[in-house]
C-alpha cells in the first residue's frame, strides 16, 4: 500500500490543490495592493514596497509552477514568503509603536495606517497573513511531496 491511500482526505486536498490555493493568495494579495495604491491612492512606504517585491514574484512563480507542473516550486516561492513575513512583522511593529520606525522612512511614514479593520487589521497584517498563509502551503506541499 503506497502512502497516497494512507493520506486523510484534508492532506490529499493539500498535496493536491496547494500550487492553486497559493496563487489565489498571492493574487488577491498582488491586487489588494494595486487596489489600496492605485484606486483608493494609499501612497506605498517603503517597507511596503519591499513586500510587494516579495508577493508579486510569488504570483508569476506559482502560475508559471502550476502550468509545468514543477514540484520544486516550494523551494522557489518559500524563501520569498518567510522573507514577506518578516518584513510584515517588522512593519507591524513600527505602525504599533513598539519599534522605532528607521530613518528609511523618509517620503511616506511607515507608522501611518491607512485602514484599521476591526481594531487591528491593517495594510501589513494583510500582507504578513497572505505571506503566513503561503508560507504554510508550500511547506505541506513539500512535506507531502516528500512522502509520496
Amino acid at each position: 500500500m503506497d502512502n497516497q491511500s494512507n493520506r486523510s482526505p484534508f492532506a490529499g486536498f493539500i498535496a493536491e490543490y496547494s500550487y492553486y490555493m497559493t496563487l489565489v493568495v498571492a493574487l488577491a494579495a498582488m491586487l489588494g495592493s494595486l487596489y489600496f495604491s492605485e484606486i483608493r491612492l494609499f501612497e506605498p512606504c517603503r517597507m511596503c514596497w519591499f513586500q510587494r517585491i516579495c508577493m508579486y514574484p510569488i504570483t508569476l512563480l506559482a502560475l508559471v509552477g502550476i502550468i509545468k507542473q514543477d514540484e520544486y516550486l516550494p523551494y522557489y516561492v518559500l524563501p520569498l514568503s518567510l522573507i514577506g513575513v518578516s518584513i510584515s512583522i517588522y512593519h507591524i511593529l513600527v505602525q504599533n509603536g513598539i519599534v522605532v520606525q528607521s530613518s528609511g522612512c523618509t517620503t511616506v511614514l511607515c507608522s501611518i495606517k491607512y485602514v484599521n479593520y476591526l481594531g487591528f487589521i491593517s495594510i501589513p497584517v494583510m500582507a504578513g497573513t497572505a505571506f503566513t498563509l503561503i508560507s504554510v502551503l508550500m511547506i505541506a506541499s513539500m512535506r507531502l511531496n516528500r512522502e509520496a
